[in-house]
């Protein structure tokens, strides 16, 4: 997958001579924020920490010519494998987790051990290792969680704020980006759609489903924002926008038709990227918003500049406010 060069704004001077470390570095993620960060040519390591051998191997052939990337074979599991790999990082990136919900809701105990557990063990290992960042990847599932998957992501997001109260004298700050459904990464609906397409019959679960979309290119620019600005203790939400699963079918397979097969377990019909209780602590930056941990101890003093969202603010996706226009959609969904 291509990556576009970080736009204007985006700055990336903070990772000047910085060794990046991704758990989950051969996922849809991990692999979009490597191509990121080899278009920087002031990084100076990056390591790619994931248990796949196979898609390491082929990683490594695509940057074979790349002698900053180094590989690195283990599993968030393994605390004491974490604390091997972090020796001498700047900066983690913990991408790595169990993602699939169906999967999830029938192997409870993996997923605690991978999302809850593996997190707090990249925690840890940043915090002996004294890593100086570390950046939780977490998902709208984590909002007022119906689901077990959407359950251990708020458990690591609890950690990851909490982390910033054993850091002593503040050597390793850790903070989470939340966002919404990436377009086109494995699984998603809009890889759905292409695979479904030829068939001539789209499935969906409900007609009235919204969700929030965004491009990976856009991801890697909020990580990068995010990496730049945090202070420890905060959580970030990029700007997004919604549509209807429906209204999708129809502009990227009109010629479909549609089959509703009902909403499986663990699915919402519409996600929440912000609670009302973290809108009372949540600021509006440009591009994105940034929710202030209730702790005093949070290093968050930065944020006080900027002002909070309205008081009725609800940041969900069938919130008209935020519905793409016909043109956005077609940008989006790169139909022009």
């Amino acid at each position: 997958m291509a990556i576009k060069p970080s736009p204007a704004g985006v700055s990336v001077d903070f990772l000047k001579g910085k060794t990046v470390l991704v758990t989950g570095g051969t996922g849809t993620f991990g692999r979009a924020f490597v191509a990121r960060l080899v278009s920087i040519p002031s990084v100076e390591k990056i390591i790619v920490f994931s248990r796949d051998e196979l898609k390491q191997s082929e990683l490594q052939s695509q940057y074979r010519d790349e002698p900053r990337l180094r590989f690195f074979i283990g599993d968030i599991r393994d605390v004491d494998r974490l604390k091997r790999a972090f020796r001498g990082v700047d900066i983690v990136v913990h991408a790595a987790a169990m993602k699939r919900v169906e999967s999830i809701e029938y192997n409870p105990f993996e997923a605690v051990q991978t999302n809850i557990l593996g997190s707090r063990n990249v925690i840890e290992a940043a915090l002996e290792c004294k890593v100086g960042k570390v950046l939780l990847v977490s998902s709208d599932k984590a909002v007022e969680p119906i689901n077990l998957y959407g359950a251990t992501k708020l458990s690591a997001e609890k950690l990851f704020v909490a982390a910033n109260a054993y850091s002593g004298e503040h050597t390793s700050t850790f903070s989470v980006v939340r966002y919404g459904n990436v377009i086109g990464s494995r699984g998603s609906f809009v890889e759905l759609i292409h695979r479904q397409r030829p068939s001539g019959v789209i499935t969906i679960t409900d007609k009235e489903m919204t969700r929030f979309w965004i491009r990976i290119e856009s991801v890697m620019d909020i990580v990068l924002r995010c990496l730049s600005l945090m202070q420890g203790g905060e959580i970030f939400i990029p700007k997004m926008k919604n549509m209807s699963v429906m209204n999708m079918v129809k502009m990227l397979a009109p010629e479909c038709k549609v089959r509703v097969i009902g909403m499986r377990p663990g699915e919402k019909l519409h996600e929440t990227l912000v609670t009302r209780y973290e809108a009372l602590r949540a600021k509006d930056l440009p591009f994105m918003y940034a929710v202030v941990p209730p702790q005093d101890w949070a290093e968050c003093e930065w944020l006080s500049r900027y002002r909070g969202v309205d008081k009725n603010f609800s940041y969900t996706s069938d919130n008209k406010k935020f519905l793409l226009n016909k043109d956005e959609a077609k940008k989006l969904f790169a139909l022009q």
